[in-house]
């Protein structure tokens, strides 16, 4: 037990002190009351917010915690959604199909992930090139995924429509209870908050700190006698499914996914949500994940097509003047404010 609460408590995030973690339970009891008073409406929406974090928690892994940037994270949240509605849609009436689907999912990313990482790393690919790599594939993904319009594209009965979209996909389910509204509300959060966790763990315990020097020094991590290869492949398939995940939550909140999912604009999304919350801290990122998907709905529900704009212009404001992102650059200048108290304390009672 203590060595779960070490591991969680530990220094690679943001976040440890006693006020802390009463500040989060009070944030946690707040979501968990939220649907007391907010509307099943409401409710969704939030869900919605939720369900991208764990996206952008593989991302944090990836680029923040190892120093790889992907863009083709996305590619695993559409292959989990599209494998998700093909498994669970040709199981309909079974009661244990979108628990199928959803295992389904997350074997497709983590094997796909695992081929393409193979290639990648243990090709000695240079870490510049691998966004575009990744890119690349999430673009050669949607085009793919835009041809599928005819009858002859389907999977069983399920079809996947093309550039319209699979549509009809089945609800999260397990037994007779149908995860939809409120209780999908719940299911979001608890998915959440586990992958959070477990993320935070994994970056304390000997695993991350192998991850963070590898970041910091490749040549002289792979001296010390360290697979690094092995290490990058396995976050890569870690964060994988974290994105394949997101992808399951968002095709059983609206119950479709169309190509464009899978396309540039949405490949940029996080991240623009892992640079300005700070990727090297999983907190941060996950704080300013809710919190820009949040604007976002909210400038679209206004009206405003500048939406991609604004979030572009906020990206560029950061990296100019947050380089380490907006969260962590404020939680860093706490810490030295705090630090510098100590020495004047200390002279005035010497005094």
């Amino acid at each position: 037990m203590r060595t779960l609460i070490g591991l969680i408590n530990g220094p690679e995030d943001i976040g440890r002190s006693q006020w802390f973690w009463l500040l989060a339970s009070a944030v946690l009891l707040v979501l968990f009351l939220l649907p007391l008073w907010a509307s099943e409406f409401q409710s969704s929406n939030i869900a919605y917010y939720l369900l991208n974090i764990p996206m952008a928690l593989g991302l944090s892994l990836l680029w923040g915690y190892c120093g790889v940037l992907s863009f083709g994270q996305v590619a695993y949240f559409g292959m989990a959604g599209y494998a998700y509605g093909v498994i669970a849609g040709n199981l309909a009436g079974n009661t244990w199909g979108p628990l199928v689907g959803s295992l389904g999912g997350l074997a497709i990313c983590a094997a796909t992930g695992a081929i393409f990482g193979y290639f990648v790393f243990y090709g000695r690919v240079q870490n510049w090139i691998v966004p575009i790599l990744t890119l690349v594939f999430t673009l050669l993904l949607e085009t793919f995924l835009g041809q599928t319009a005819g009858y002859q594209w389907r999977i069983g009965h399920v079809q996947l429509g093309g550039y319209n979209g699979m549509t009809g996909i089945p609800s999260f389910q397990l037994g007779s209870e149908i995860f939809f509204g409120y209780p999908f509300y719940y299911f979001t959060l608890a998915i959440t908050l586990a992958c959070y966790l477990t993320c935070r763990m994994f970056v304390n315990a000997r695993y991350g700190k192998v991850l963070l020097a590898i970041r910091e020094d490749v040549i002289r991590t792979e001296l010390l006698g360290y697979d690094i290869r092995a290490c990058q492949l396995g976050v890569f398939v870690m964060a994988a499914m974290l994105s394949g995940m997101s992808g399951l939550l968002y095709v059983q909140w609206g119950n479709y996914i169309t190509p464009s999912q899978v396309g540039l604009f949405q490949a940029s999304l996080p991240v623009i949500w892992v640079a300005i919350g700070g990727r090297e801290k999983l907190l941060a990122v996950a704080i300013s994940t809710f919190a820009l998907n949040w604007l976002n709905y909210a400038l679209s529900q206004a009206g405003n097509e500048y939406a991609p704009v604004i979030m572009g212009a906020l990206l560029l404001a950061v990296m100019l003047f947050f380089p380490g992102g907006i969260i962590v650059t404020l939680a860093a200048g706490r810490r030295r404010r705090e630090r510098s108290r100590v020495p004047i304390s200390a002279n005035e009672e010497s005094t």
